[in-house]
């Protein structure tokens, strides 16, 4: 963040926006960190209250009576199903509107369910506030990355995008620590209206930092119909190979986060809190690295002029592939965890690379469209089917009496990470050929 803002505040005389030759206006100087520092956060609310269910589950389901299957049905395919299809029309909304109006809307929805969820008495109220949850969720990163777009210079939006998806490996890390914690101590309501109360004071601060967002000078290019609009953006052979590689990269991370931990508590032996300090560490520190240098390489990649601009995750996931595949059969925990990591960082290292090409493809006034899109990609078929399909090798190995019938599970892992770099080549050399020496 400090890169952002080092040569724009050493003097008060520096305007605070800065106007185009397209007439468009980018924030300047302090209002550029104050605006990231407000999304940022918009963020790892976000994932904190995604994530509280499932440190929360065992503590919900005692006390409600539930059984595992109404457990999944909460934390797993509804939610899923719900969050992605949503983010299309909130994407358009705000790409046709005013992101900072969704945004907020998005934000007091979630938190105020998330709240209430806190009071439940029933599996069906418990549903309906996660379900509301969904709702508000599927558009906050929609409109967060209209507002990127709008209020931040291009050469800067690539870090932007790298300090805003930085919210998800640590908002993960404060859902699974701070919620675990309080959940122990207070009960898993008080986490739940807890985590609520906070999110509408991060929604006060956006409504405050953001400011009103510049309406776009060619509205002509919102005036299409929702799904003309999308079809056309997948009719693009560059947009079409990143849907292609959101597809797959969900097949590879859903799974990974499933049962990644439950993959090193039978295998090796680590307790649960061995296995869960380990990969949430060292996924949380992964997942700064990786949204951080992956954004401000991007910003590079960008301004060589190439367009050349998602060779370097592409690598990163053919290299992840292989050793994640080495370790689901290493010989002992500690390597295990060690090779685990590649894998850890190309998730985290992807996402500004994807959503800022997405941009790139979509052009001007559609980038809430493409993030919704590359959304729906990774956050639908993946996160539905990919631990399914675990869970079912894995049981079916365990019946054959076959040894690490997990392991062989998670081979889908390294699999559509394999894909998932195939995909991103081909969508870097697609979009090479619109963008390259312009």
């Amino acid at each position: 963040m400090t890169e952002i803002a080092a040569s724009s505040i050493d003097s008060r005389d520096v305007p605070t926006t800065m106007s185009t030759a397209d007439g468009d206006e980018y924030v300047q100087g302090r209002r550029v960190v104050v605006l990231l520092v407000a999304l940022f956060l918009v963020s790892v609310t976000s994932q904190v209250d995604r994530m509280l269910p499932f440190v929360l589950a065992e503590s919900i389901k005692k006390d409600l009576n539930l059984s595992d299957t109404q457990v999944g049905l909460l934390t797993g395919i509804a939610f899923a199903v719900c969050y992605t299809l949503l983010s299309m029309p909130l994407a358009r909304a705000a790409d046709r509107g005013s992101p900072r109006f969704v945004l907020i809307l998005c934000i007091v929805l979630w938190t105020a369910m998330t709240a209430l969820g806190g009071l439940a008495m029933s599996f069906l109220f418990l549903a309906f506030t996660r379900f509301g949850v969904a709702f508000g969720e599927a558009g906050g990163t929609p409109s967060s990355h209209a507002i990127i777009a709008r209020k931040v210079a291009p050469e800067r939006r690539g870090l932007a995008l790298g300090i805003f998806s930085m919210g998800i490996p640590l908002g993960t890390m404060v859902g699974f620590g701070a919620g675990g914690a309080i959940g122990d101590a207070l009960g898993w309501r008080t986490a739940l209206v807890g985590a609520g109360a906070l999110g509408l004071l991060i929604a006060l601060l956006a409504l405050i930092v953001i400011g009103p967002t510049p309406p776009l000078r060619r509205p002509a290019a919102n005036s299409e119909p929702f799904l003309r609009a999308s079809l056309q953006l997948l009719s693009s052979p560059a947009f079409r190979w990143l849907f292609i590689g959101s597809i797959a990269l969900g097949f590879a991370a859903a799974p990974f986060y499933a049962f990644a931990v439950p993959f090193l508590i039978r295998t090796h032996g680590f307790s649960a809190s061995e296995a869960g300090l380990a990969f949430g560490l060292l996924q949380g520190l992964m997942g700064i690295v990786g949204t951080l240098v992956g954004g401000r390489l991007f910003d590079r990649a960008v301004h060589s002029g190439t367009g050349r601009v998602l060779g370097p995750p592409a690598i990163l996931f053919m290299i992840a592939s292989l050793t994640t595949s080495a370790a689901l059969f290493a010989p002992v925990g500690w390597l295990s965890i060690l090779l685990f990591v590649p894998g850890m960082l190309s998730f985290a290292f992807l996402l500004p690379w994807c959503f800022g090409a997405a941009h790139m493809v979509a052009g001007k006034g559609k980038e809430a469209m493409a993030t919704s899109l590359a959304m729906v990609g990774s956050g639908l078929l993946g996160p539905a089917l990919g631990p399914l399909i675990v869970g079912i090798i894995s049981d079916s190995a365990t019946a054959a009496q076959v040894p690490n019938g997990l392991g062989i599970g998670l081979l889908i892992v390294p699999m559509a990470s394999i894909l998932t770099g195939i995909a991103m080549l081909i969508a870097n050399q697609r979009i090479a050929a619109v963008f390259g020496n312009k």
